[in-house]
């Protein structure tokens, strides 16, 4: 039976929910009683120490950890529900952002692409050519798909990233520490692109833990914090 309060913040249909939730990582508990929700085009700053469970978190959000306890939804999917062969559904609905790429160093940008839509289900030759075009004119990179991950700048194999992370049209961007690698001139080109997907509507949640990010860029944010989740937006209001 659904705990009543748990149903009300379902009522509002949040991109993210979670509610009561724990995380664990190697047997160890990493979070306890996280409770919060994400609405449709909201842009949220997650942000604590290293090893105060951030990435952690992010990983219940794709199935890569599954909940210790409580109830959580992403992109209205039940996460203490989820059956591994919906796994993959889930992460269609998904755009992840990995701080050190995860580029497939052997393939030329387009192939790394194409790699993922043949693996998310597409099958059509022409439209996933023509998705790939898209989504690197998207992030300012239309014209180097021809080239191999080691003969692009940082900056540029996190816009790949980002457009690998855009090939779905997700509901939801996972960003973690989409910057960490990179310079603070970069980071900021980075930043403005990644304000600019979610002015056309996509929701992002990201990780960060660079200060100078933050202030120049502030949004509402939850901190990890004594193995929990605080929204300061609520602790400071």
């Amino acid at each position: 039976m659904c705990n009543h309060e748990f149903c009300s913040m379902v009522q509002h249909n949040p991109v993210i929910r979670f509610y009561q939730v724990s995380v664990l990582q190697n047997k160890n508990l990493v979070l306890r009683n996280v409770s919060f929700e994400v609405h449709a085009g909201e842009f949220v700053y997650l942000v604590g120490r290293t090893g105060s469970g951030k990435s952690s978190l992010l990983k219940t959000m794709y199935a890569e950890l599954p909940l210790a306890e409580g109830q959580a939804e992403i992109v209205g999917m039940d996460l203490d529900a989820i059956k591994p062969k919906e796994i993959p559904y889930l992460r269609r609905k998904l755009g992840i952002v990995f701080q050190d790429f995860q580029l497939l160093t052997d393939r030329s940008i387009s192939d790394n692409l194409m790699f993922v839509l043949k693996a998310t289900g597409w099958k059509n030759k022409h439209e996933m050519e023509s998705r790939i075009e898209e989504v690197l004119s998207m992030v300012g990179l239309r014209t180097k798909g021809f080239k191999f991950p080691h003969e692009l700048s940082g900056g540029e194999q996190q816009r790949v990233v980002i457009a690998r992370a855009l090939l779905n049209h997700p509901e939801l961007i996972l960003a973690d520490e989409p910057t960490g690698n990179l310079d603070p001139e970069t980071s900021i080109e980075i930043m403005q692109l990644l304000r600019h997907i979610n002015q056309k509507g996509t929701t992002i949640l990201m990780a960060t833990h660079d200060k100078y990010i933050l202030d120049m860029f502030p949004q509402r944010t939850l901190r990890c914090e004594h193995g929990t989740v605080i929204d300061l937006s609520q602790a400071t209001a």
